[in-house]
């Protein structure tokens, strides 16, 4: 059963690298898809694992929280735009892409080792570092969505590799 949750995790992880021009929203179902039959599997599991499986699984949640959300948060902000329709464009925030993954990266790794409280020092240093990007109103709410997309999605992975070490 851990087997099945690993694969999953590994899928979730590897969404990203899918060729998604033709349907955009693939990479951030398969993530999705994969992260949730993982959780299934971690709920249903009636004992703690330990040992190379859970090493494996905490890795796995780990890189699923860094790349997986690579899709999602485009499609965030796709959904986000076709509420707002009559609105400008936002202003593109350089180095999202990277920053993004960095910050699911330390979000998934201070909960996994049981600090929650990086979580804040996170998005602390985030928002400090990007200050002068946001100060447009279309900015902020861009760094916003991507924010709460990157932080969402990284507590879920990481919630995951909490359900199978527990």
């Amino acid at each position: 059963m851990i087997a099945t949750a690993l694969i999953a995790l590994a899928v979730a992880a590897l969404a990203p690298l899918l060729p998604t021009r033709k349907v955009p929203w693939l990479g951030s179902a398969v993530a999705a898809a994969g992260l949730a039959v993982a959780g299934a599997v971690a709920a249903a599991l009636p004992d703690p694992v330990t040992g190379v499986p859970l090493v494996l699984a905490l890795v796995l949640a780990v890189a699923a929280a860094a790349t997986g959300g690579v899709p999602l948060v485009p499609l965030a902000f796709t959904i986000a735009r076709r509420q707002d329709s009559t609105g400008p464009e936002p202003a593109v925030l350089h180095g999202g892409l990277v920053i993004g993954v960095l910050e699911r990266l330390a979000v998934a790794v201070s909960v996994v080792s049981g600090w929650p409280e990086g979580i804040a020092v996170v998005l602390a240093v985030k928002g400090l570092a990007r200050y002068p990007d946001v100060r447009d109103a279309h900015a902020s709410e861009h760094f916003i969505i991507g924010t709460f997309t990157s932080v969402l999605w990284a507590l879920a992975c990481s919630g995951v590799a909490a359900g199978i070490a527990h």
